[in-house]
């Protein structure tokens, strides 16, 4: 079965295929549904997911949408948290609430086995997390997940983490304007691992904004693709995985895989962190 060693550099964030705040359906089902579909037409390999997302909102969209999904589709999904009935972000963390999500993603996915699933820290979380890995140590060995990540993580969890089982993937924030984990992509290269950023263009100042939309102007491209194109220049262990409830937007963020930054573009970009 594939791996995520085997994707394409571009896969697909399904987040967004909610209502607002991450919560509820979306405004229009149908479109999430034939984004979805669009996707892989366009040869989308990775779908990262979560049922925490609506909750389970997202997973039963892509199920409806996919099912029976084709081989090479790897779909990966994070546990470690929950939604409370206003939305807000919860610890769902202890080792029997792992186990549980894991299980409840593979029944609601209607899959035998997950890709990769991403143990996802809480903002400021720096306690022990070895039980809970252990567990999805042992949910691989049964082969019920490929690869095992870390999701808001730091280095010495990586660290940590690779004492009990192998480390595939990160997933934090991180764009060409805010590189705080520059040092630790480079890191994680070196070590075979994957990183994965979520938030490509978040929390962009005006003057770092019009920067990225000098370089899209020169290239007749959008911001979002060129932020997207320096992610994929920066390092070879990046993985991206953008979000939109829009065919159009899913699109353009593919066409960004064909977008070459030259020299003096890298380091127009390369100025902003």
């Amino acid at each position: 079965m594939k791996r995520l060693s085997d994707v394409k550099r571009i896969g697909y964030g399904a987040m967004r295929l909610t209502g607002p705040g991450i919560i509820g359906p979306p405004a229009d089902p149908d479109e999430a549904r034939r984004v979805l579909q669009r996707a892989v037409e366009l040869g989308v390999d990775h779908i990262d997911t979560s049922d925490y997302y609506g909750p389970y909102v997202v997973n039963d969209l892509i199920r409806e949408a996919l099912h029976p999904y084709p081989p090479e589709l790897v779909l990966v999904t994070k546990v470690g948290a929950r939604r409370d009935d206003d939305g807000a972000w919860l610890p769902a963390f202890a080792p029997d609430e792992i186990k549980s999500a894991v299980h409840d993603n593979l029944g609601r996915l209607g899959v035998e086995r997950l890709g990769g699933v991403n143990l996802r820290f809480m903002d400021g979380d720096d306690g022990g997390f070895e039980a809970q890995w252990t567990v999805l140590a042992d949910l691989r060995s049964q082969g019920l997940v490929g690869d095992l990540g870390l999701s808001n993580c730091t280095p010495e969890q990586v660290k940590a983490a690779q004492d009990i089982a192998p480390v595939a993937m990160v997933q934090n924030a991180y764009n060409v304007a805010h590189r705080e984990d520059d040092e630790f992509v480079d890191a994680l290269a070196e070590q075979g691992i994957y990183y994965v950023p979520f938030f490509p263009l978040g929390g962009f100042s005006p003057l770092a904004l019009a920067a990225v939309d000098g370089v899209a102007a020169k290239h007749g491209a959008t911001h979002m693709q060129v932020a997207l194109a320096w992610l994929l220049q920066r390092s070879p262990n990046i993985l991206l995985i953008p979000g939109t409830s829009s065919v159009a937007h899913l699109e353009e963020n593919l066409a960004a895989g064909r977008l070459v930054l030259d020299a003096d573009d890298v380091a127009t970009l390369d100025a902003i962190g």
